[in-house]
């Protein structure tokens, strides 16, 4: 499921760039171009931005289920994993 969300936010995020402008006087024209113009526009920004959300929630989950099996004991794997959680943290909520 990580990896089909992680797909998913791959994917969508490049059909999304592909049509956004950063500039601070036509973001939101942009936006407003996307959902409306661009074909199947409005499913792909919706797609990614539930995705994000979908993906997170997996990955708590999957956390989750690693403490209920005791899976920190394994300190090296563990300390891996909390290095990966915290770097795509970083690199969703940039």
């Amino acid at each position: 499921l990580l990896g089909a969300c992680l797909i998913t936010q791959i994917l969508t995020g490049l059909f999304l760039a592909m049509h956004y402008t950063p500039d601070t006087m036509t973001a939101f024209s942009s936006m407003s171009h996307i959902c409306r113009d661009v074909n199947y526009g409005w499913i792909i920004r919706q797609l990614h931005s539930n995705g994000a959300s979908i993906f997170f929630l997996c990955l708590y989950t999957h956390i989750g289920r690693n403490i209920y099996y005791g899976s920190y004991l394994y300190s090296e794997t563990w300390n891996t994993g909390i290095m990966l959680l915290l770097i795509t943290m970083a690199t969703a909520f940039m």
